[in-house]
């Protein structure tokens, strides 16, 4: 019966580390998201972050606006990079550390 319970666990566990899944109902795409709902490397950021320019989005991230984030950073993403969020906030994955944006969400009027 131990045995069960730890393999029940284990798939559990593995089912929900792949991708998190926000209060909308949307996830993030698995090759976009690595860790769980805790920590995981993608979450929402402030729109303040987010500016828009002629060739595409700015972001500036500080402490506070990603669990991630230790020191401010820049990331440019020109217009068409971007994917659409399921809601109305923007979003960034950061793998395999802070210094790397790996997808960026903007909500589908970001442009």
């Amino acid at each position: 019966m131990v045995r069960e319970f730890a393999f029940a666990a284990a798939v559990l566990a593995s089912l929900t580390a792949d991708a998190h899944t926000m209060v909308t109902g949307w996830a993030y795409p698995p090759a976009c998201c690595r860790g769980s709902e805790l920590g995981g490397d993608c979450e929402r950021i402030p729109d303040a972050s987010v500016s828009k320019g002629q060739r595409g989005f700015s972001i500036t991230l500080r402490p506070g606006d990603h669990h991630l984030v230790t020191r401010e950073h820049r990331f440019k993403i020109p217009y068409g990079d971007e994917i659409p969020s399921g809601d109305s906030d923007y979003h960034i994955c950061l793998h395999p550390t802070e210094h790397h944006m790996n997808c960026f969400f903007a909500p589908p009027d970001g442009v």
